[in-house]
C-alpha cells in the first residue's frame, strides 16, 4: 500500500505504457508543451467534465469524479461513469468510460488507464466493476473493454513499475517510432537523434540487466 505523499497521476501510467520517454519528460523533469492534439484532447476532457450530472431511465451519469488507490499508489479523475441500475432495480453497477482525442492504439495504454480508474474507483466504494469504455474523438466509437484477470495484473504491474522508474528519476534515451510524429514533445525529445522502438517491455528488460 502507498501513502498519500506517494500517490501519482493516473495519466502517468497512459504515459508510461505508451513512451516511457515521454512519461519521463512529462512526469519526472516536468516538460510540457501543448500542440493541436494536445489541445484537442484538453477541450475535449474540458467539456466532458462541464456537462455536469445526468439522469436517463435507470443511468445517471457523472463526470469529473475525483479516484484515489493506495493499492495502485494513483489519483486522479474520471471523465464520465455511468451508474446503470441493476435488473431487480435494488442496486448499481459502476461503468467508467474515459475520453480520447485520437483513435485506438496498437498497444494497452488506454486499455491500462482505464482499468486503473475502474480499480481506484472499486477500492473507494467497495464494489466491483466489470466493464468500461473507451470513447474515440475521431472515429466517434466507443470501445467496450472487460476488466478481467489479465488486464488487472497487467495494471497493478505497470502501476509497481510507473513508481519504481518515477523513484529512479532517470529518463529514458530518444527511440523514434511513427507515433512521435504527433507527440507534443518532439521538439524536446528529438526522438530521430536514436533509432529503434522503446518500448515498456524493452525499457524494462535493459534497465534491469545486470552491469
Amino acid at each position: 500500500m502507498y501513502s498519500e505523499d506517494e500517490l501519482l497521476q493516473l495519466s502517468a501510467l497512459q504515459h508510461f505504457v505508451f513512451c516511457p520517454r515521454q512519461c519521463a519528460l512529462i512526469h519526472i523533469e516536468q516538460l510540457w508543451r501543448e500542440n493541436r492534439f494536445t489541445a484537442e484532447g484538453r477541450i475535449m476532457h474540458e467539456d466532458v467534465h462541464e456537462e455536469g450530472v445526468e439522469n436517463r431511465k435507470d443511468v445517471r451519469i457523472e463526470r469529473g469524479i475525483p479516484l484515489r488507490s493506495l493499492e495502485l499508489g494513483l489519483s486522479g479523475k474520471a471523465d464520465v461513469v455511468e451508474f446503470r441500475k441493476t435488473q431487480d432495480k435494488k442496486n448499481w453497477i459502476l461503468f467508467p468510460v474515459e475520453y480520447k482525442r485520437g483513435k485506438p492504439k496498437s498497444d494497452h495504454s488506454d486499455m491500462v488507464q482505464l482499468c486503473a480508474q475502474a480499480m481506484c474507483l472499486e477500492e473507494m466504494l467497495k464494489t466491483i466493476i466489470p466493464a468500461g469504455a473507451l470513447f474515440y474523438g475521431k472515429t466517434r466509437h466507443r470501445l467496450d473493454v472487460e476488466f478481467n484477470d489479465e488486464l488487472r495484473q497487467e495494471t497493478k504491474d505497470l502501476s509497481r513499475s510507473l513508481h519504481e522508474f518515477i523513484l529512479a528519476g532517470k529518463t529514458p534515451e530518444a527511440a523514434y517510432s511513427s507515433k512521435c510524429d504527433s507527440c507534443s514533445l518532439f521538439e524536446q525529445c528529438l526522438p530521430k537523434s536514436a533509432g529503434g522502438n522503446l518500448s515498456v517491455s524493452r525499457y524494462l528488460k535493459e534497465a534491469t540487466r545486470e552491469p
